[in-house]
């Protein structure tokens, strides 16, 4: 049997949430995606909590989307606000307007937790 340690939960963690969805896990035979072994790892081991809001910044990038990733950069998150800096007067109308509700669920969804309570763009100077 092999030694029980932070890598070997992170994979099992993994490969039981794979076991529970549909399709692909199957195809997999119980193997974790390294996405899943490395996440698992951070959070077993307790690395994930020391890297501070890169988790956060991460997240929130994959919500925005390739468009506003490259004009939106998160730039400070403390007690649940997120800060995110925008590099023009119209991305920042269109972001408090349209979409920052959607992006702050969204980048909860993807985190697995309500880390972000609030998120608030500033014009970049």
């Amino acid at each position: 049997m092999p030694p029980e340690g932070p890598v070997s939960r992170a994979l099992s963690v993994g490969a039981a949430s794979r076991r529970a969805g549909a399709g692909a896990a199957a195809d997999r035979k119980g193997l974790a995606s390294i996405d899943d072994a490395v996440k698992g790892f951070l959070r077993a081991s307790g690395i994930g909590a020391k890297l501070g809001p890169w988790p956060v910044y991460q997240a929130f990038l994959e919500a925005a989307g390739v468009t506003f990733a490259r004009r939106a950069r998160p730039v400070r998150f403390a007690r649940g606000e997120l800060v995110v800096e925008v590099d023009s007067a119209a991305h920042l109308a269109e972001l408090q307007s349209f979409l920052g509700a959607e992006l702050r669920l969204k980048t909860n969804q993807i985190l697995g937790a309500e880390n972000v309570r609030k998120l608030t763009f500033k014009l970049k100077r």
